[in-house]
């Protein structure tokens, strides 16, 4: 159960008679002192989760019992961190602006609060002296307080929500840009990084941005309350003051020895709980698979373990609130009586009125409120302190991913990627010999390795031209796989060199020209660190095994990755406010080159008869209409769709890690042709002797030989294979 820091509001009035303004505190519901208290939540989570064969499942989580507490030196080191950057943003000037109104609305309602304080007084001495016109008189004075001072209580707390919110939506835009960049999101997922990304980018930002500014105005209350009620009370009566100081400090030495391990339980509790939703969403995305198997009792027992676990620290954490609970709530109750037991001889003996006790009890209150804040919120502080760790954590990792990014590592794979062009010299027929075909990719010494330093292929070099058509092949696990991640640029664990030559997008009909150059467009880790847009743009795509299906409509997957829906989706009150114009995502020049040449419907309704998949415009009425697609298509079509997407992207090079697999040889037979027909040069891994009559060159990995120091692949013309003759007949 995710814990979080929720708002409760409080009469601000409470120095009046409950009896007077019971009714409007509770349907008002608003304060002069912004009180955080601890909340237990659900908080509901969508997760966006997809399986692909690109993406290693990570390891299992660290456990929980080496999980620490942060020091106070790192939770605020945390914290600025996570807080600074929205106020020094290009929205600064909205953002500072709507944080002054909300500070001079909350100065505004201390001032009213206190103006109660001495209408409280002259009103308990009328009641008292048995004044009947004084107190009818302080009646009237009370209803145009209350008529001036609920809209300064409901605009701050309007205002407030505002700026929260505006300040969650700035941190959701720019946590989900790192975390997308650099490939952040696929090396958290394959190295277990940081446990439940999702949440911390959805839950925990609200939390933090809603409580940062509650904590920041309580703050700032408790400085005005300082000033302006430390003067009454002193007035009053200074050993009351002492008192006060006294009580106060003693209460927050206990409060947070008594405390001192909620941190870590919220902490661990937001973790536990993520990870019991986690599984029931994986039985919800494998819902097939685990019937096929008859799994449900592995799964009861996962889910109940997991649940467990989420249980046991729950009830830790209950114990601990209720340890905390028995001396706030008493702490809390006794200041009732206090102030009043401690004035109580002057105004027996005629030194003050009876309208005076009530006003040194409210002083009281308003001013311990003040210095207990660790008292009153501790739990709610508590909770916070988890949420500031979990987003600290966060922050720290992607920022090391980006720094990772962009150094330069010779224990690492070095990937480049070089833009062919045309000089001017082009010969007029356009003609040239097979032999001096454009080079696509040059492979220089790799050694492909796991994280463990393990090692799959050794010292492996060689050179794919356009049309040469390369199949790779071996056992399971040989690293085939790993190959295409690392000239992807997804796996950078080993050593050695691979260039990849594209050309511009459209060019696939560049004639075969001895005067063919090369421009480099990018360093090796800059690809690396950011070449998905960069690699998609400049022509090379990977096609999965299982096609990642995108959530959206028939020509969103279709479309997809090459164009994204254009400006024109967003709705009519997004074009006219440029309110949060930060929510509106940029696109590059690049994307603005090829809004001319997305496909046409018509287009992709070719396609979609090209791949035989022509069936699913009447299946589903028209390229517009949304499904789960992965869950209404089977395999074989995905498989296909992701074809369509090829045709449509018209890359220089495709790399596809069994993307037939699951088609018959005919529809196998069929998108092998077109994608030759369309000039793209692909690699492909697979086991079938079919696809040898696909291909020109093949590469051969056997599993690795830790005693062998010699290379264990063999690289060679399709015909020279022993295996290609027996595959024809």
């Amino acid at each position: 159960m995710g814990t979080q820091a929720k708002l409760v509001v409080e009469s601000p009035f409470s120095n009046i008679s409950p009896g007077i303004v019971s009714t409007l505190d509770s349907s008002l519901k608003f304060s002069h002192r912004s009180s955080l208290r601890f909340q237990t939540l659900v908080t509901r989570r969508r997760l966006s989760l997809s399986s692909s064969s690109a993406t290693p499942p990570g390891p299992p989580p660290i456990q929980d019992e080496q999980r620490k507490p942060p020091d106070l030196q790192t939770l605020m080191r945390r914290f600025w961190k996570v807080a600074v950057p929205y106020w020094s943003s290009d929205d600064k000037f909205q953002a500072r602006l709507q944080l002054a109104a909300v500070f001079a609305l909350t100065l505004g309602t201390t001032g009213i609060s206190v103006g109660f304080n001495f209408l409280g007084r002259d009103f308990y001495n009328a009641l008292a002296n048995k004044d009947q016109e004084q107190f009818t008189k302080q009646l009237l004075y009370y209803l145009a307080g209350f008529a001036g001072g609920i809209p300064f209580f409901v605009l701050r707390d309007y205002a407030r929500e505002k700026l929260s919110l505006r300040w969650r939506s700035w941190m959701t835009r720019y946590y989900m840009e790192r975390y997308l960049k650099n490939k952040t999101f696929y090396k958290i997922q394959s190295q277990s990084t940081v446990d439940n990304p999702d949440q911390r980018i959805v839950d925990d930002l609200s939390s933090f941005t809603g409580t940062a500014l509650s904590f920041s105005l309580t703050l700032f209350n408790a400085a005005i309350d300082l000033i302006s009620f430390s003067n009454i009370l002193y007035g009053i009566y200074p050993p009351l003051f002492v008192v006060l100081l006294a009580y106060s400090l003693g209460g927050t030495a206990i409060s947070v020895f008594l405390g001192r391990g909620l941190v870590s339980l919220n902490f661990l509790q937001e973790k536990k709980e993520a990870d019991f939703r986690y599984a029931l969403v994986r039985v919800r995305e494998n819902a097939e698979s685990i019937a096929f198997y008859g799994g449900e009792e592995n799964e009861m027992q996962l889910l109940l373990s997991r649940f467990r676990s989420a249980f046991e620290n729950l009830n830790q954490l209950l114990i601990s609130s209720r340890n905390l609970e028995f001396f706030t709530n008493g702490y809390r109750y006794l200041i009732q009586i206090l102030p009043a037991a401690v004035v109580a001889p002057m105004y027996f003996s005629g030194k003050i009125e009876f309208g005076v006790i009530n006003q040194s009890v409210s002083a009281f209150n308003h001013i311990l409120g003040d210095f207990s804040l660790i008292v009153y919120q501790f739990q709610a502080i508590s909770a916070f302190s988890a949420v500031i760790d979990r987003l600290g954590e966060f922050d720290d990792v992607l920022d090391s991913s980006n720094r990772k990014g962009h150094h330069d590592s010779k224990e690492e794979i070095q990937l480049s990627f070089f833009l062919i062009s045309c000089s001017n010299g082009i010969h007029s027929n356009g003609y040239m010999p097979l032999s001096k075909h454009v080079k696509l990719l040059h492979v220089e010494h790799l050694t492909v390795q796991t994280p463990s330093e393990a090692t799959l292929i050794k010292d492996l070099s060689f050179e794919i031209f356009d049309k040469d058509h390369l199949l790779v092949t071996g056992p399971s696990g040989s690293g085939k796989t790993s190959l295409l991640r690392a000239i992807a640029g997804l796996w950078s664990f080993g050593n050695g060199a691979i260039t990849v030559y594209v050309r511009p997008r459209g060019d696939l009909d560049m004639p075969h020209s001895p005067d063919v150059v090369s421009h480099q467009v990018t360093s090796t880790n800059e690809t690396i660190g950011d070449s998905t847009g960069r690699r998609n743009s400049e022509g090379v795509i990977f096609l999965p095994q299982k096609p990642y299906m995108v959530l959206g409509t028939l020509r969103q997957q279709l479309l997809y990755p090459t164009w994204t829906e254009d400006s024109d989706d967003l709705s009519d009150d997004a074009k006219q406010s440029d309110s949060l114009s930060f929510l509106m995502h940029a696109r590059d020049a690049r994307c603005d080159n090829e809004k001319s040449k997305k496909p046409t419907s018509d287009d992709l309704i070719q396609v979609l008869n090209d791949v035989s998949l022509g069936h699913l415009l009447s299946r589903f009425d028209s390229l517009d209409s949304t499904h789960e697609w992965s869950s209404v298509l089977s395999l074989g079509e995905q498989q296909r769709l992701a074809f369509g997407r090829l045709l449509l992207s018209k890359p220089t090079l495709a790399l596809l890690d069994e993307s037939t697999s699951a088609l018959d040889e005919a529809n196998e037979a069929r998108l092998y042709q077109l994608i030759e027909a369309a000039g793209i040069t692909y690699i492909s891994i697979g086991h079938r002797r079919t696809l040898y009559k696909y291909h020109k060159k093949v590469l051969h990995i056997c599993t690795a030989d830790r005693t062998n120091t010699q290379h264990n692949w063999s690289f060679k013309d399709v015909e020279e294979d022993p295996i290609y003759d027996f595959s024809k007949q």
